[in-house]
């Protein structure tokens, strides 16, 4: 028997008036992070009326004024008075903070969004709002202000269907800027569709000269998104592993698909949260992942009784997974809610697995082989790895290999007070040592193009000198072996030519650190140099421009006779002084940091321009060429 989900369901915690003083307590930031959060706010509340059967579409439009709209087919929010708060209930969800149908009371078994503080706080943020509730064959709106109404909730018409329908536009003057990224949300909106199968979601950006619209409808669910994730790589079994069970109230869901790769790329949800960092479920899943494969191969004679078992990293080598859970009172640890605490989750993910994989390889003897033998092959290359490794760490004073003959390193040894410059070419390279400051700045030169580790084993990544290079000037390990603790520079920049080759060895540079140094980007240790593109000669005066733009703007001020104008295609063509003065000075230079929104994003774009198939690649530049910037041809 459905639920009612009337006035007695919402229950009140506390008030509103803190969200817009601190309003990076509750969304996490005001830049765009914070912006494109509000968005999710909303269309979580619509996707847990999915959750619980009673929404099947949900539309979203960035509207012509840059506004948002979110409507959805679910119950409609109660509209009737609310007996805690004497307002109607739409409006107490709407003023209250904490106000929702999570919090007991029957409303919501399972909800994802922000612990029901999502609609309020948009409301709080936001220059102003309306909402429309399509309920007991009426239409009911309401409009407010900074959060507070400046209409009385009011019936404007007639419906036969249901639902809610919330527009609103982010306050100017609490967002550093009111400009929503298409693909951000695009990212998002798919992935929820993926996580709720069968739900169908519009998305619609209808300001000029950018209109666009995206359907996502995907009945086969997390079997869609594995496929989605692999579509640059190769798998190397047909089928994909399916497991979809439900446990009391609880509900395991997951899909898993072997490539040709040699990295693994594995996602865990809670509640349609991202858990970046794991948790419980993952945990539980690794486990048992392990262990399934490792029996399924000894009971099959594919491993002898005296060899090793694999390890769980051998096991994971190019393997694609979602992981998604739908749980009751979830606890998320840490501020960002990206790590799954609850520890009822790990057994029953474990058992799930074992079960379900259990049978899938019995049934699937072909499928199973070439599952064992992927980590049988990744095993050899571990042991190849390790010896490969034991080159590449840093020794002490005592042992032979020391740091690279190419590094001109710093005498300050206090990794937060250091910093490396990764400099392409010996010119460039030459020009860098001479002009660094020499008792905090490390140079270390890279001959042409790094090895492409998206199509490398790490046995093969390690024998490249580069990379092994890199990797023993760092201090820090790689892999597996990580630790950030040994970082011996707290500064890793990237400082490449500003042409189409510079941008490839950044990519490569990236596509490593990704790879088998990711927290070195998690922790925001990477950074790209921002050299000039122009030197501006007047008189006896010299301007560096870092941008056309900026190159207009000076030639408007200073005027445009008797200029000397040089563009710079290499570092190489500066000399010390100029590279110190522009690039490399502490006091005047730009450097971008390197920073990962969203490590499923990060994963797809650099499987697909790094990666073997040309298709997604063509189709990728295809849609983006018009965003280029800087491009040398």
């Amino acid at each position: 028997m459905k639920q009612e989900y009337g006035a007695s369901q919402i229950q009140v915690l506390e008030g509103l008036e803190a969200v817009r003083k601190r309003p990076g307590m509750y969304i996490g930031s005001t830049g765009p992070r914070g912006l494109h959060h509000l968005v999710y706010e909303v269309v979580d509340n619509s996707i847990d009326e999915a959750l619980q059967g009673y929404c099947s579409e949900i539309y979203v439009a960035i509207n012509k004024d840059g506004s948002i709209t979110v409507k959805d087919n679910g119950r409609g929010i109660p509209v009737e008075i609310h007996p805690k708060t004497g307002k109607s209930t739409l409006e107490t969800v709407l003023t209250v903070l904490h106000a929702g149908g999570k919090f007991g009371g029957g409303g919501y078994k399972v909800s994802g969004g922000l612990h029901g503080v999502g609609v309020s706080v948009v409301n709080a943020l936001s220059e102003w709002v309306v909402a429309e509730v399509r309920r007991d064959g009426k239409i009911h709106k309401q409009s407010y202000k900074l959060g507070t109404p400046t209409t009385d909730l009011e019936i404007v018409g007639e419906c036969k269907d249901t639902g809610t329908t919330i527009s609103f536009m982010p306050d100017a003057t609490i967002f550093d800027e009111i400009e929503f990224k298409f693909d951000t949300l695009e990212h998002r909106l798919r992935e929820l569709s993926f996580l709720n199968k069968g739900i169908k979601i519009v998305f619609e950006d209808k300001r000029e000269g950018q209109e666009k619209k995206k359907e996502f409808h995907y009945t086969g669910g997390l079997v869609e998104y594995v496929k989605y994730l692999n579509k640059s790589r190769t798998g190397i079994h047909d089928e994909i592993v399916y497991i979809d069970k439900k446990v009391d109230d609880y509900v395991v869901e997951l899909a898993m698909q072997y490539t040709d790769g040699y990295s693994e790329n594995i996602y865990s949800f809670a509640n349609n949260i991202n858990t970046h960092e794991g948790g419980t479920h993952l945990a539980g899943f690794k486990t048992a992942l392990t262990k399934t494969i490792n029996e399924y191969a000894k009971r099959n004679k594919l491993l002898k009784e005296n060899e090793p078992n694999l390890l769980g990293e051998d096991i994971r080598e190019g393997l694609t997974t979602v992981v998604s859970v739908k749980l009751p009172e979830p606890q998320f640890e840490g501020q960002t809610k990206t790590k799954l605490g609850n520890t009822v989750m790990r057994g029953i993910v474990d058992s799930v697995t074992v079960e379900e994989l259990g049978a899938f390889l019995e049934e699937n003897p072909t499928t199973a082989r070439i599952i064992v033998d992927k980590g049988l092959r990744a095993q050899r290359a571990r042991e190849a790895a390790k010896r490969a490794r034991e080159l590449t760490r840093r020794k002490s004073v005592l042992e032979s290999t020391s740091l690279p003959g190419k590094l001109a390193d710093c005498a300050e040894k206090d990794p937060s007070k250091s910093e490396i410059f990764l400099v392409e070419g010996d010119s460039a390279g030459g020009s860098a040592k001479q002009g660094r400051d020499r008792h905090t700045q490390a140079i270390l030169p890279l001959r042409g193009k790094i090895l492409n580790v998206e199509k490398s084993r790490l046995d093969k990544i390690l024998s490249s000198d580069e990379i092994k290079n890199m990797i023993t000037a760092f201090g820090c390990g790689v892999g597996n072996d990580f630790d950030l603790e040994k970082a011996r520079y707290h500064k890793i920049v990237i400082m490449t030519d500003a042409d189409v080759d510079g941008a490839h060895i950044r990519t490569l540079l990236l596509t490593f650190f990704f790879r088998y140094m990711r927290p070195l980007i998690e922790n925001g240790l990477v950074y790209i140099a921002q050299p000039p593109l122009y030197k501006v000669k007047k008189q006896k005066k010299e301007y560096y421009v870092y941008s056309d733009e900026q190159l207009n703007v000076l030639l408007e001020e200073i005027g445009r006779q008797g200029v000397e104008l040089q563009r710079y295609k290499g570092l190489g063509e500066m000399n010390a002084e100029q590279l110190w003065d522009t690039t490399m000075d502490p006091e005047t230079r730009t450097l971008l940091q390197v920073s990962i929104e969203d490590a499923v994003l990060a994963d797809e774009v650099f499987s697909m321009l790094m990666g073997d198939k040309v298709a997604p690649r063509r189709e990728f530049i295809e849609e983006n060429a018009t965003y280029v910037r800087n491009l040398d041809i």
